[in-house]
């Protein structure tokens, strides 16, 4: 039977005895709905963080504020406190971060609409990097950057 992205990591999550957690910005806790879709979901995931506002990345996750005025809400630098921030906050093993700018407004030359930065937290190190999901509507965006985090913990995983 063919698995999804998502049925994947569970498995191999529930496998390893590791737990996961997100700080979603943009994707508003898309992704942690994408997990908890699959059966045995519980196993693996305790918590996750919608922290949409600034104040809600500092409060909840951590992101220091420094960091927010340093180099904006939408950066791998922000992206990767979130990853730290809620694996902290929600004693997982995996922490992910996601802060883009979806649309249709918002975007700049610099940052366009379809810029998406990620963090990835695990085994006490943290990856960053950034996608440009372009030509997509906002909740294209959204779903693409939904899909890359699956399939890029999955590639990272070894899954």
């Amino acid at each position: 039977m063919i698995q999804s992205p998502q049925e994947k990591l569970v498995a191999h999550l529930k496998e390893k005895g590791l737990r996961i957690s997100f700080a979603e910005s943009c994707t508003a806790g898309l992704a942690a709905a994408e997990l908890v879709a699959v059966s045995g979901a519980s196993d693996v995931f305790d918590a996750s963080f919608v922290t949409y506002a600034n104040t809600a990345k500092i409060k909840f996750v951590g992101v220091s504020p420094e960091t927010l005025n340093a180099y904006g809400a939408v950066s791998e630098q922000t992206a990767g406190e979130m990853a730290e921030g809620c694996a902290r906050a929600a004693c997982a093993d995996i922490g992910v971060g996601i802060s883009g700018i979806a649309g249709p407004g918002g975007g700049t030359p610099e940052k366009p609409v379809g810029t998406v930065c990620f963090g990835f937290h695990a085994a006490g190190r943290t990856h960053t990097l950034t996608m440009h999901f372009e030509g997509l509507d906002r909740a294209g965006v959204r779903k693409a950057a939904v899909r890359f985090v699956f399939a890029h913990l999955n590639e990272v995983l070894g899954i």
